[in-house]
């Protein structure tokens, strides 16, 4: 299966679903879904599989059990290339256009006292520490919640206490809804961004398998 782009029709599709987050919308819609949305998703996923695993397209719907916002579907298609726990590589296609990025966002007690036990050693926490650094420099966008005081265990003084704050931490870029940023070429790019990519998701990949 070979990616053609997206067309602008997936760009539409979800502006308007913004607007009529609906069943009835849905309805209507869901063979635009199916043609814009899931079978260019899936073909620019399976361009990727060899290198980095196969990636999970999330579905369209959303778990609306204990949300206060009870609208049923996502307004963006998400799809996730785990290679640990919560960790990995990630893609995104929204009325806002396509976005990459990779890290990771949720880890139990004790895969986040790993990752900041590395965090705080000297050798591993300056290596993430430069790696930061570096995609900073080339306009990557850095994420993720963190505390708002020295998580127990550190002191406020450390040197990496903006390291060790962090609950997640993610890296990624918007790519836009330009033609280079939907098209055929698309897939070369997030292929690129995701080798680009790939320190950052080892490095936090190995502390949190410890």
């Amino acid at each position: 299966m070979t990616f053609t782009g997206f067309p602008t029709a997936a760009l539409d599709f979800y502006d308007d679903l913004e607007v009529d987050n609906t069943k009835s919308f849905w309805e209507a819609h869901k063979a635009v879904y199916a043609e814009a949305v899931a079978a260019p998703m899936k073909a620019l996923c399976a361009e990727l599989t060899a290198e980095f695993g196969a990636p999970k397209i999330f579905r369209p719907f959303r778990d609306v059990r204990f949300a206060k916002d009870k609208t049923p579907y996502k307004t963006h298609q998400g799809a996730f290339v785990g290679v640990a726990p919560s960790t990995g590589y990630y893609l995104e296609l929204s009325p806002r256009g396509v976005r990459v990025g990779g890290g990771f966002y949720e880890a139990s007690g004790p895969r986040l006292a790993a990752i900041r036990d590395a965090m705080a050693d000297e050798k591993e926490g300056r290596k993430l520490a430069r790696l930061l650094k570096s995609y900073d420099t080339d306009g990557w966008e850095i994420g993720g919640d963190q505390l708002k005081t020295a998580p127990r265990g550190y002191d406020v003084t450390h040197p990496r206490i903006d390291l060790l704050r962090r609950k997640q931490l993610f890296v990624g870029r918007p790519y836009g809804f330009g033609d280079d940023a939907i098209g055929p070429g698309l897939v070369d790019r997030v292929r690129a961004d995701w080798r680009a990519l790939r320190p950052l998701v080892e490095w936090l990949a190995g502390r949190s398998e410890r």
